[in-house]
């Protein structure tokens, strides 16, 4: 527009408009941090990865990424696209439903053992545990991790 000279109306509401404006107010307003879903998958994937015993660098190079992709994939931090999905699903051979929540449940409201196979050392305690031969001592395995858990509340709470 030349200083001076009439706005012409070109039916355009945006021409109009501030260009300041314009630029600062997103069409929608997208929310920071890592969606539930995708959180869900990367744990999903985590637990399938140290279910077979796969380190981060191993899996990256298999899907030919690496691996602080694969953390970033597993803590939902970057989503995960259709064909990467695909590939990891053919890695695990597992369906690509299993890397999904199998209830209709909200992510929110789902089963919490993705959370509870989430680290190395979790694993192991459930290998362990699978591995006892007789319901005396894997009941005793399990009172003994009570009761140290609630001995830590005890001394959390001091």
């Amino acid at each position: 527009m030349i200083a001076g000279a009439p706005a012409t109306v070109t039916g355009d509401v945006e021409d109009d408009m501030p260009a300041q404006r314009r630029r600062s107010e997103p069409a929608f307003k997208r929310k920071k941090g890592p969606d539930a879903r995708d959180i869900a998958v990367g744990q999903r994937v985590r637990a399938l990865r140290l279910e077979r015993s796969l380190s981060q660098t191993a899996l990256g190079d298999r899907l030919g990424v690496t691996f602080q992709q694969v953390q970033k994939y597993e803590k939902g931090v970057n989503r995960i696209g259709a064909s990467r999905l695909q590939t990891i699903a053919g890695v695990f051979d597992v369906p690509i439903s299993a890397l999904f929540s199998e209830s209709p449940a909200k992510p929110e409201q789902r089963d919490g053992l993705f959370e509870l196979v989430d680290s190395a050392a979790a694993l192991r305690l459930l290998r362990a545990y699978q591995q006892l031969p007789n319901y005396a001592l894997k009941n005793a395995l399990v009172q003994l991790a009570l009761e140290m858990a609630e001995e830590k509340g005890k001394r959390g709470s001091r």
